[in-house]
């Protein structure tokens, strides 16, 4: 039976400041005046696909069994110390979740496949729009992979194959402030009583560090748990706000 959702979310961590010449640096840290500054300038390399590297994908795929939802979770995973062209290395995480280490660029690939191999799949995100999917697009583009799937066809109001959810909580009027504030997601979370991701003790802001540590399987499963609980965001939105 084909699954009928796929959530997804990734983890990302930004280059050292060597991995550019010397004008993109200049062009990057332009205005950072001191060294607090700089270091918050290179901080930010993890937000764009130009300036940083996907380090894990998460995801949860639902298929319906009858009246319930059964999960199969898998999370890729880059390993550094892996040969560029090398397979993925199949493991298993001490949650019990499927998963594969490889390079950057075969985790891109075999994310790419998958979507080709589900291709009538329904994707569920948390700014996935926003974040997650054009840094897939742009990234593997950078990498010199076509995606199979456009993740950003659409507009920004009309879009289909992918609910990401907080355009649903904001009814597609995200703002700064009133009934339509666009919130983070452990507020959302705790708000709907669904336990955070990061009640565990980590946070993407470590992602970074943990990463430069070896510490994949710690960055993979608090992925896992991201997908897991933007699953139960979706099922509050879909049983209590979805017409």
């Amino acid at each position: 039976m084909e699954p009928s959702y796929l959530v997804f979310d990734l983890e990302t961590v930004g280059h050292s400041a060597e991995n550019f010449d010397d004008v993109q640096i200049e062009y990057l840290l332009r205005g950072a005046s001191t060294e607090e500054e700089r270091e918050k300038k290179i901080g930010e390399f993890a937000l764009s696909p130009l300036t940083g590297r996907i380090v894990c994908i998460g995801m949860q795929m639902m298929t319906r069994v009858g009246d319930e939802w059964q999960a199969k979770r898998v999370a890729y995973s880059v390993d550094p110390s892996m040969e560029e062209g090398a397979p993925s290395r199949h493991e298993e995480l001490p949650s019990g979740s499927t998963w594969y280490l490889s390079s950057e660029h075969m985790m891109l690939e075999n994310f790419w496949k998958l979507l080709n191999h589900h291709r009538g799949i329904t994707l569920v995100s948390f700014n996935g729009r926003n974040f997650d999917a054009p840094w897939l697009m742009l990234r593997s583009a950078v990498l010199g992979i076509r995606p199979t799937k456009n993740l950003m066809d659409g507009t920004r109001f009309n879009y289909s194959g992918h609910i990401d959810l907080l355009d649903r909580l904001t009814f597609f009027q995200g703002s700064g402030s009133g009934a339509t504030r666009r919130f983070n997601f452990d507020f959302y979370a705790k708000s709907f009583g669904i336990t955070s991701p990061k009640a565990e003790g980590v946070d993407g802001s470590m992602v970074g560090e943990l990463f430069h540590q070896g510490k994949h399987n710690i960055i993979a499963e608090y992925c896992l748990r991201d997908v897991t609980a933007t699953w139960d965001l979706f099922v509050t939105w879909d049983q209590l706000l979805r017409f």
